[in-house]
């Protein structure tokens, strides 16, 4: 839905959700506003037949995302784990820790969105934030004094599990621990093969699980360090987000260089590193049952979208970045109280295979998917900087990426056993990246550029994915409904506080819809209210 909260991401599948309590609805002029979210796995027959349906496991980040307000900060880490039934493929660690790496500008979000219209490149960050602080004093030319700085304290011997998220606008970041191996364990909800890495680059949206021991000796502290990449000019050497890992007998402060990275303009390296990542098929995620039981290599393929995206360039004199040629155009009329309304002309279901030789466009055009189809998608990046690429509600097989063009033998190269499953991949600057999709959640779905600038000038498609029997079945729409666009006449008067008390007696079905229309009315309530935030 235009403007909805988004998740990068926790695939919300059906039935997953049991109450979502909104105790406190707050307005423009409320400073805070406070929720309690009660999950629970539980069992649901919408159809007649008792099913405990899916749900997901993992690491994941939540961010606003109107109008650019992500630039702005207000993200945060939801970790969803295992049942008690389900074992870890890794021995239980001793700590967790949760670590958000991103770029930060000291021009406010306005500001940058204003650039960003007017076809500015956003330029080198002012600094690379790690957990919201600024860089150590590691280097008296780059970092002044008195700048704080986050400082993990660990016990010696000891393994912690560390969840790291890239959260900034549009910069790829390497992360890395000084004289500490990462094992990686799981990306985005899928456990991994366990593999040591001394640093791992880290892009737009993506987050990763690290068991990290703390297997060094004590003689100083240690740095933490995420480093842009892909970056030519010296501009970005004073970039970079220091922390200190702290041993609890440590001896003194960490000094000396910091770690080296890999070569900054090394995409090959990166790319191996990414191939290198694969599906722990042999564990059990959510379910008891091995990751590697869903073969996805097996799947016959319905339908394949071939989408590329370019530099912006200028459409009806404005700045705008297209997929396949169209740049994706908000309506003022939600997608989904389109849908349900059954009104037209408020999107297409005609978004192109592949790019045609037309003009670029503004348009609402959505993909159509089938329900319990399979997609493939390549994405063809033709721009000069890394792109993330992110699917709501789904986890995607990341099956193949190399540079140069796609072609049908490119198919030839695809991991079509272990690719890891993941919600957001990175495509190389003059490269492409194919993922396989099973479209067994209903819905309609974001499908967008992470890189946010280019997300804000239209790198979007939505993908629309309907199961006749279970949509023709939704309840009706609750009293208390925000309506907006086309439908602002069936609009009723709303309390300020808005409570949902009698959701615990829903049923599976009623729950969802619930869900979405509450996501509706706030995304109406902005999209109506505070355009100029």
């Amino acid at each position: 839905m235009p403007g909805a909260p988004q998740c990068c991401c926790v695939p919300f599948f059906f039935f997953f959700l049991l109450v979502w309590w909104w105790p406190n609805f707050c307005l423009g002029g409320d400073p805070y506003v406070f929720f309690d979210w009660t999950v629970s796995y539980i069992t649901a027959a919408p159809l007649g037949t008792k099913q405990e349906v899916k749900d997901q496991i993992g690491s994941f980040f939540y961010f606003p995302s109107q109008n650019y307000q992500r630039a702005a900060g207000g993200y945060g880490g939801i970790i969803i784990s295992n049942r008690d039934v389900i074992p870890l493929p890794f021995l239980m660690p001793d700590g967790d820790i949760t670590l958000f790496i991103g770029d930060w500008y000291t021009k406010n979000h306005k500001k940058q969105r204003k650039d960003i219209e007017n076809g500015k490149d956003l330029g080198v960050p002012d600094g690379i934030l790690i957990n919201g602080f600024g860089p150590y004093h590691y280097d008296a030319a780059v970092v002044p004094e008195g700048i704080a700085y986050q400082t993990i304290n660990v016990e010696p011997g000891k393994t912690y599990r560390l969840r790291v998220h890239n959260v900034g606008t549009s910069t790829s970041l390497n992360f890395r621990i000084q004289n500490h191996n990462l094992l990686l364990v799981e990306t985005e909800g899928s456990y991994t093969v366990q593999q040591n890495y001394t640093n791992m680059d880290i892009h737009v949206g993506q987050s990763y699980s690290f068991l990290v021991t703390m297997d060094q000796n004590a003689s100083s502290d240690y740095y933490i360090v995420a480093s842009p990449q892909f970056v030519n000019s010296s501009d970005w050497d004073k970039a970079k987000g220091v922390g200190i890992l702290h041993y609890s007998n440590s001896l003194g402060p960490a000094s000396g260089p910091l770690p080296d990275p890999p070569n900054v303009l090394d995409t090959y390296f990166s790319m191996n590193q990414a191939r290198s990542i694969r599906w722990n098929v042999s564990a059990g995620a959510a379910r008891p049952n091995p990751q590697g039981s869903f073969k996805y290599g097996e799947i016959t393929v319905t339908d394949v979208y071939v989408i590329l995206n370019r530099p912006a360039e200028l459409i009806d004199g404005k700045w705008r970045t297209t997929l396949n040629g169209i740049s994706y155009l908000p309506p003022a009329t939600p997608l989904k109280l389109a849908q349900q309304f059954n009104i037209s002309g408020v999107y297409k279901l005609d978004f192109p295979y592949r790019l045609m030789k037309r003009p670029a466009k503004l348009d609402t055009s959505v993909i159509n998917g089938s329900y319990k189809a399979f997609m493939e998608i390549i994405f063809q990046n033709n721009d000069t900087n890394v792109q993330s690429y992110h699917l709501d509600g789904y986890a995607f097989f990341v099956v193949g990426m190399d540079f140069g063009v796609w072609t049908e033998n490119s198919r030839g190269t695809y991991n079509k056993w272990d690719g890891v499953a993941r919600s957001t991949t990175q495509v190389f600057p003059g490269a492409w990246t194919a993922i396989l999709v099973y479209l067994d959640n209903p819905g309609i779905w974001n499908l967008r550029s992470e890189n946010l600038n280019s997300w804000y000038l239209g790198l979007e498609v939505y993908v629309n994915v309907v199961n006749p029997e279970i949509d023709q079945s939704e309840p009706l729409l609750p009293d208390n409904t925000i309506y907006c666009g086309l439908l602002s006449s069936l609009q009723k008067d709303q309390a300020q506080r808005v409570k949902f008390s009698s959701a615990a007696s829903m049923s599976g079905a009623g729950r969802r819809v619930l869900l979405a229309f509450v996501v509706i009315s706030v995304v109406c309530y902005l999209f109506n209210e505070v355009k100029d935030v």
